[in-house]
């Protein structure tokens, strides 16, 4: 593929390398360092001159960090006269921060958006947006991509009884999510509702469904402390589910939430590798990885030659 380079951030090496594998080129050459007083330094290592630039840089462990150095790096392969510059953010920081959902309450979602496209970014592309509306807050082309394939085929290869499951989701704004899975497997689907009286107070969770003899497969797009799924979990233990699985596709996993997954009912916590996991890994055996960098590789790759990347939203390259 002539006139590409890929660079990657330091928030994800060793999804970076897998693309850049996948892709059959090198990573670019990038130094990245911060100055006593913690300002971060970005050096680009070589010409981009005419260039299409794609940079990996996941929103995970030191955020703010991580985001400022993506803004530099865009700018800096702007500014050095690239063609292009797409930044490929499998985990898209602040999402969580969508709405107003309060008075004062800030759309910090949108300002990062904001912040991407004064930086420079042309084009982005990232990974199951907590809110798909996001993409509205771009005035530049946003590509959404879907974990849901590469689930299902996770589901379908290590799932032995997948035909007898129910795809649960942990609250109301899951449904959406859940729903698609259960019709493309051909089996039900559930919910569980939150009942919150009042802040600090126990919340009442109301399964609606039936999970009986079955095994449960819990989805959600992302688990932070993981107290509402590990709840659910044992919810649905409770109501006869055989066995509970969690797939998510982003596994933040800050907190208490390594110790809760060790002592929830769950078989497995499926996440992908959009953020890296090696180290909670190593403290819970639960965890169990899908790797997604065929996915961003093959939609770099086809936005690199101008073809349509809607396949990837129901098909897991091969």
């Amino acid at each position: 593929m002539p006139n590409i380079v890929l660079f990657s951030g330091s928030s994800h090496q060793d999804l970076s390398q897998r693309v850049a594998d996948r892709l059959g080129l090198e990573l670019g050459k990038v130094v990245t360092k911060k100055f006593s007083n913690q300002e971060t330094s970005v050096e680009i290592g070589e010409s981009v001159r005419g260039e299409d630039v794609y940079i990996v840089q996941s929103g995970c462990g030191e955020i703010n960090d991580n985001l400022m150095e993506l803004l530099i790096m865009i700018n800096a392969c702007k500014i050095a006269s690239s063609s292009r510059v797409t930044a490929v953010i499998p985990c898209f920081p602040y999402a969580r921060q969508d709405k107003k959902d309060k008075s004062r309450a800030p759309i910090s979602a949108k300002l990062v958006a904001n912040m991407l496209s004064v930086a420079g970014a042309d084009h982005i592309i990232t990974m199951d947006l907590h809110a798909s509306q996001i993409q509205g807050f771009f005035d530049i082309p946003v590509d959404n991509l879907y974990a849901e394939p590469a689930v299902l085929q996770w589901i379908k290869e290590n799932i032995v009884e997948w035909r007898n499951c129910i795809i649960v989701s942990p609250d109301a704004g899951g449904a959406k999510r859940v729903t698609s899975i259960a019709d493309r497997l051909n089996v039900e689907f559930a919910l569980i509702h939150k009942e919150r009286k009042k802040a600090n107070e126990v919340d009442r969770m109301v399964l609606v469904g039936d999970v009986k003899d079955r095994v449960a497969i819990l989805v959600d797009d992302m688990a932070d402390t993981c107290g509402t799924v590990c709840h659910a979990a044992d919810k649905l233990v409770s109501a006869g589910a055989t066995k509970v699985y969690a797939i998510l596709t982003h596994g933040i996993f800050s907190g208490p939430a390594i110790a809760r997954i060790n002592n929830a009912a769950f078989e497995a916590v499926v996440v992908t590798n959009t953020i890296p996991q090696e180290e909670k890994m190593k403290h819970c055996p639960k965890i169990q990885v899908i790797d997604i960098s065929m996915i961003l590789a093959e939609a770099i790759r086809r936005t690199h030659n101008g073809e349509s990347v809607s396949y990837l939203f129901s098909h897991v390259p091969l």
